[in-house]
């Protein structure tokens, strides 16, 4: 006899074999009793390892409609329009996430049923989260995430799966998504677009952990002269990459999404890693090594757990608003000063403006290239014009592979 929970195949085929030969079992008789207990182990058994197959989710919306005498168009408030509601129950798309919410809410749909897993929630939300305003389209042509038909009627499982690579929900992409950084922000930038360029650097520098673990008393205002250094050489921009990632800090160049109208920004992993992320929206040598040097600041000053993304629109430099930031002045502080140390530029008299020669010049004796100084002189007097041709025009973007 059979009296304790049936484990193996072997010992539910006996269970089987004995339920038959007790089918005939007189009520109240041990016979009985012991028909009663087969029954339900056997059941238990059944439930563990073979579960019924949830309903088809289109075929559980069309049950749902007759028991309630629905037509499609009644369907629309839940599902967006009459077109994906013929869409969806003639197979031709796919139910999305936010279709799903609907029919669980408004029709009552269990969320396992729609979603085909067995005790199965729907993932948890921002209630201030507009799923819709990620710039997908423009995302999935960059192959930043999988192109499928109609993706915009996809945004949050994209932007999920994309949200994941980054680190998920609950790192450092979760503060993004809040709009929790701390930001230097063209007043029309699109800060969706800006999360989205975010999450896409720290995507890139998730896949590719460095070697050496970053050591906070590395970084420092002397470090920082070094790295300037690195501009005297053709490749200097490589260097630079290649002497912090040996530091343990990422160096990312991704382009700049639409509507973002930004250079730079610094992060931190959830490991407590620091990544740098540059966009060469201006493609100049002279804009490169400043971006750097700007994010670089922001590592060794400013962030922070509570401070864990910093973006920058360098074009705000002498804006007002901007300028009277405390963080981001000392970041453009510390930054110039380790381009050019305050007491080689109380030397250059910008009045009249320096030849070339000069400041090929004064830039050898420093040994780092002029494109620094011209752009520090152009930034000064306000004047974009001059000295053009020591900037270092098409200089940077050429020595990275970008990441869209």
């Amino acid at each position: 006899m059979i009296s304790r929970l049936i484990k193996t195949e072997k010992d539910y085929n006996l269970a089987l074999n004995r339920i038959e030969q007790l089918m005939d079992a007189t009520s109240g008789s041990p016979e009985a009793d012991e028909l009663e207990l087969l029954t339900a182990l056997v059941e238990m058994y059944e439930d563990q390892h073979f579960p019924m197959d949830l309903p088809d989710p289109v075929e559980a919306i069309k049950f749902r409609m007759e028991q309630l005498g629905l037509k499609q168009q009644d369907l629309v408030p839940f599902m967006g329009s009459r077109s994906k509601v013929s869409e969806v129950l003639n197979r031709k798309k796919p139910l999305t996430l936010s279709m799903m919410r609907g029919l669980n809410k408004g029709l009552d749909i269990p969320a396992e049923v729609l979603l085909r897993e067995p005790g199965a929630v729907f993932p948890e939300g921002f209630s201030d989260l507009e799923w819709s305003r990620f710039p997908v389209v423009e995302m999935a042509k960059r192959k930043w995430i999988p192109e499928i038909d109609g993706c915009t009627d996809k945004n949050e499982e994209l932007m999920r799966g994309f949200i994941g690579r980054a680190g998920g929900i609950e790192s450092v992409a979760g503060a993004c998504l809040r709009q929790g950084f701390s930001a230097r922000l063209n007043a029309k930038a699109d800060k969706y677009a800006v999360s989205a360029w975010c999450l896409r650097v720290l995507e890139l520098a998730t896949a590719r952990p460095l070697e050496q673990k970053y050591d906070k008393g590395v970084l420092s205002s002397s470090a920082l002269r070094e790295i300037a250094k690195l501009s005297y050489f053709s490749n200097g921009p490589l260097l630079a990459r290649e002497y912090l990632e040996k530091q343990g800090i990422h160096m990312i160049v991704v382009s700049h999404l639409s509507k973002t109208y930004l250079d730079g920004a610094a992060m931190l992993l959830p490991d407590g890693s620091p990544v740098v992320g540059l966009t060469l929206r201006y493609d100049r040598l002279d804009n490169f090594w400043f971006c750097l040097l700007h994010e670089l600041a922001h590592i060794i000053k400013h962030l922070s757990k509570n401070k864990q993304i910093i973006v920058d629109d360098l074009d705000l430099r002498k804006h007002e608003h901007a300028a009277a930031d405390p963080v981001e002045q000392e970041a453009d502080e510390l930054a110039s000063a380790s381009l050019i140390p305050p007491k080689h530029w109380e030397k250059i008299n910008t009045r009249p403006i320096p030849s070339a020669e000069k400041v090929k010049a004064l830039a050898e004796s420093l040994k780092i290239h002029p494109a620094i100084i011209a752009g520090r002189i152009r930034y000064e007097l306000n004047n974009f014009r001059i000295l053009s041709q020591l900037v270092g025009h098409g200089k940077a973007r050429m020595l990275f592979e970008t990441n869209g």
